[in-house]
């Protein structure tokens, strides 16, 4: 890992700035394929904490040093509060402390993507790259891939939250799945979980440390983006700032952003690229106007949470402290599920919803969230210094049938423990305590909601007049600048994002291969 400006090349073939999920996949893959690679990360190395290689301790990542600690903006609907999004600033971005779900969504969401505008992103044509990612513990299958670079494993001795999940499940008549990734992702299944054992595999174990001794990536950690280079209608480099120094580095082939769907759009502003009445209000010279970079944010809300007490103590955390889902409709005539819930091996409740009941003890909790959520928000630059302040607004819970969608999920989470299996467990639920009524239901859910962590969408894929990047991932309009994160998501798949991002990722490579021959 380089720390010093005076070791780096003057040009790379490839720059990729944000060494994240989207940008350790690129990176090692172009790599691997013989492309001089500068990968720039604004964070310490992965190694710089040893809790992020235990799968189990992810939870205490979050908020601390390895986290970028944004944000979402206040919102009358969710009470005034502000929410917390967790975002790695660390080699590995989010994959080095996320929760480790690999979940692609239902296969019609990438169908979806196609019909949006990002032609050529059907399902049946981003299989392949999913399949490229995996190392699946099941082995290959048509849906599956085995031998890839990331470690996908159920747990092999599930918690008992977990084994009582899929069996209240089918008791209530839900499928229980062989696969949380199959042909239909309906019912209940075991978590798909990017680890090998108790070890966490992150992006950066899959792709970057198998190239360690390979000359041509170079890794550079602690650095920050200042802007990018623009000259000609073409991006030629990045301007960043490291050991107290500003350093200069041109790309020969293309500049690749991978810095995710807050950093990634701020960048492009910071750079005077975007909107140009909001550049003209921070004083940022206009380079390209694009107007759609910052909107269409999108995430999936989480109640935080439906907690139950048990009868006795259920045993040490496994596997990532959960285990087991349950996707579900909640309208019949949807045409995949839109709601998702897991489980929780102790209490998930945020403070509002921590005051109302005493969940000390043996507790268990049971999340429900949708991913089939339809509010859209956006992305505001605030500074235009680096690192400045956005100012980041989901808009969670402004649409009236999100808000039904949640409200009917908590009796969902209820109707468990009426089971033969949460009442081995001594279940009694607590947060709430009985089922609520619609105004009480309403009150809940706008104190409850929470965040997957899945933002994503600030810089669209498409075609028409608000799309930023292109269907082969190129900036609109601007020549030798690519897009590899969760930013260039047109439409929220119904699954744990990082699976897409991945996807997406190991798609560019390839399409950055082709154009550098």
């Amino acid at each position: 890992m380089l720390r010093d400006a005076e070791a780096l090349d003057s040009a790379y073939d490839v720059v990729v700035a944000g060494a994240g999920t989207g940008g350790c996949v690129v990176a090692g893959r172009l790599a691997e394929a013989g492309l001089a690679v500068l990968l720039v990360e604004a964070g310490p190395p992965d190694t710089a904490d040893p809790a992020i290689a235990d799968a189990g301790a992810w939870v205490g990542l979050l908020g601390g040093p390895n986290d970028w600690g944004y944000a979402y903006a206040p919102a009358p609907a969710v009470g005034g509060r502000t929410i917390a999004i967790p975002r790695g600033r660390v080699l590995g971005g989010s994959s080095s402390i996320n929760a480790m779900l690999w979940n692609r969504g239902h296969p019609s969401d990438y169908d979806g993507w196609a019909a949006a505008g990002a032609t050529g992103w059907d399902f049946a044509a981003v299989l392949p790259y999913f399949r490229r990612a995996e190392d699946w513990e099941h082995g290959e299958t048509l849906l599956r891939g085995a031998g890839g670079p990331l470690r996908i494993e159920t747990p092999s001795e599930p918690h008992p939250v977990a084994v009582a999940l899929l069996a209240a499940a089918a008791e209530r008549g839900h499928p229980v799945l062989d696969d949380a990734n199959g042909p239909d992702n309906t019912g209940a299944a075991l978590a798909n979980l990017n680890k090998r054992g108790n070890r966490r595999w992150s992006v950066v174990d899959g792709y970057i440390r198998p190239l360690s001794a390979n000359p041509d990536l170079t890794v550079l950690t602690g650095a920050t983006v200042l802007d990018l280079l623009v000259s000609g209608g073409a991006c030629t480099g990045l301007r960043l700032a490291l050991a107290g120094r500003v350093v200069a580095v041109r790309a020969r082939h293309e500049v690749v952003l991978a810095s995710g769907a807050i950093g990634t759009p701020a960048l492009l502003m910071r750079s005077g690229i975007g909107d140009p009445a909001e550049l003209a209000r921070l004083g940022i010279p206009v380079r390209h106007a694009l107007p759609g970079i910052g909107r269409n944010l999108q995430d999936h809300p989480l109640l935080m949470g439906i907690n139950f007490s048990a009868r006795a103590p259920l045993g040490p955390v496994r596997d990532n402290g959960g285990g087991a889902q349950l996707n579900w409709r909640s309208r019949a005539d949807a045409h995949a599920p839109d709601l998702h819930a897991f489980v929780v091996q102790g209490s998930h409740a945020g403070p509002e919803i921590a005051a109302t009941a005493d969940l000390s003890g043996p507790v268990f909790g049971v999340s429900p969230g949708l991913m089939g959520s339809r509010s859209v928000g956006s992305l505001r630059l605030e500074s235009a210094e680096p690192d400045g302040a956005v100012t980041i607004q989901p808009n969670f819970l402004a649409e009236s049938a999100d808000r039904a969608a949640l409200a009917g999920a908590i009796d969902t989470i209820l109707d468990l423990a009426s089971t033969a299996a949460f009442r081995d467990l001594g279940a009694v639920p607590l947060t709430p305590a009985r089922r609520l009524g619609r105004a009480e239901a309403k009150t809940f859910v706008a104190r409850a909601c929470s965040t997957f962590f899945h933002t994503c969408g600030t810089c669209a894929m498409g075609t028409g007049p608000a799309a930023v990047v292109d269907p082969v991932l190129n900036l609109h309009g601007l020549q030798d600048l690519r897009v590899a994160d969760a930013s260039v998501i047109p439409v929220i798949p119904t699954g744990n994002t990082q699976a897409a991002v991945v996807m997406i990722a190991e798609r560019a490579a390839d399409l950055i291969r082709e154009a550098a021959r």
